[in-house]
């Protein structure tokens, strides 16, 4: 399975990361032959090699013809429908545009269809989107990870007047992604380049193992004291091994049972990787409960905090133990009843397993008043349908 890492230590932004992909083997001649199958306005694409603070990356501008056009979430819809691309580079294109979208809708308080698009709907978004997803099927990138996203500081200018650094929007993109602050004036992460991130990336963090096969540097526009660059780190997922855990155990016999699911939801919160509980007797013949629960290292600390404020164990068991898992995605599929999400897992490389989740399922049945099992159904005919009709 291959695999990019996105290493944002300068911020990231549409055309850093089309840039990048370029520079690590996305053909100019690809990325343009894309691009012919949406139907544009004229524009201007240039392409070239730039260096930043002493690295070499590949800078992507373009130059639209067209002047002061506002587009509506239904334009861009519209757009996109007329379009020649792949069914797959089209509906990711139109999810990263409405998350676009309701960033704005949620920041202006508007409805969706009220949204205009300013800078967002222009058509350098539309070509770094387009651009962005091209390169990754063209790379044939599987998964892609990302470095949690540096935020710069002051203020932009937009067609909004002045807003602060993190802007609104990308800050209402990015809820739930971790932030930290590199102390430099400059808008570092743009809402195209948040939209993208958030969409593709499954998760922000360290460089996974891989085999490394290509790296890749796109330009951001301005100078800064440092490089001002995006860097792609690609290659071949390490072969999956055995993962370190913490299995942590307690009994508890004299906390109110009630008290549990509060406690079991805190836990995951805090990074549990699953928790469960079990009736026993302990001492004196009691009925009592078994807490137990998985972690990664590192993480337990404030478990821990949270088992002995919580209850009234007056001590835990901490075993080391090694977790193996399958290689798992998850799909949004629409049915009859709505839209759910599942998770799909594979066993080198092979489907073995597809689950709906649980919570849009039950929503979806409660709202049409049917039985859960017949929604559950709906959503595995529709991922099959949709595995075997973009071949994954």
């Amino acid at each position: 399975m291959k695999i990019a890492y996105f290493d944002c230590f300068s911020g990231i932004s549409g055309d850093m990361i089309l840039g990048a992909l370029i520079d690590a083997g996305f053909p100019e001649k690809a990325l343009r032959q894309e691009l012919a199958k949406i139907p544009l306005p004229s524009y201007k694409l240039e392409i070239k090699k730039v260096e930043k603070e002493g690295i070499g990356a590949t800078s992507v501008k373009v130059y639209p013809q067209e002047k002061s056009i506002i587009r509506t979430w239904s334009n861009i819809k519209t757009l996109f429908e007329k379009s020649k691309l792949s069914v797959k580079i089209r509906s990711k294109s139109l999810e990263i545009f409405l998350l676009l979208a309701q960033a704005e809708a949620q920041i202006h308080q508007l409805n969706l269809d009220q949204v205009h698009f300013h800078e967002i709907g222009a058509i350098d978004t539309i070509i770094d989107i387009v651009g962005a997803l091209s390169g990754i099927n063209y790379l044939k990138i599987d998964e892609i990870f990302s470095s949690p996203l540096p935020t710069g500081l002051g203020m932009v200018r937009t067609d909004h007047g002045m807003i602060p650094i993190p802007s609104p929007a990308v800050l209402e993109i990015l809820k739930g992604v971790p932030l930290y602050s590199r102390g430099i004036t400059a808008e570092l992460v743009t809402p195209t380049g948040a939209a993208i991130i958030k969409s593709l990336a499954k998760s922000f963090g360290e460089i996974p193992e891989m085999m490394l096969e290509k790296v890749g540097y796109g330009a951001g526009t301005r100078d800064l004291e440092i490089p001002n660059v995006l860097r792609v780190v690609i290659g071949e997922k390490a072969a999956k091994g055995k993962e370190e855990v913490l299995q942590i155990e307690t009994n508890i016999d004299d906390t109110n049972p009630e008290f549990f699911s509060h406690l079991v939801e805190k836990l995951f919160r805090l990074g549990a990787l699953d928790v469960w509980l079990s009736p026993i007797y302990m001492k004196k013949n009691r009925p009592g409960t078994m807490l137990s629960l998985l972690t990664l290292k590192g993480r337990e600390e404030e478990i821990l905090d949270a088992i002995f404020n919580e209850t009234n164990t007056f001590g835990v068991r901490i075993t080391p133990a090694l977790r193996s898992k399958l290689d798992a995605d998850t799909l949004s599929v629409e049915t009859i009843y709505g839209n759910a999400r599942v998770k799909i897992g594979r066993l080198k490389g092979e489907i073995v397993t597809i689950s709906p989740e649980y919570e849009d399922c039950a929503e979806l049945a409660q709202k049409a008043n049917v039985p859960l099992k017949l929604v559950y159904e709906e959503v595995k005919k529709a991922v099959e349908k949709l595995l075997e009709k973009n071949n994954l």
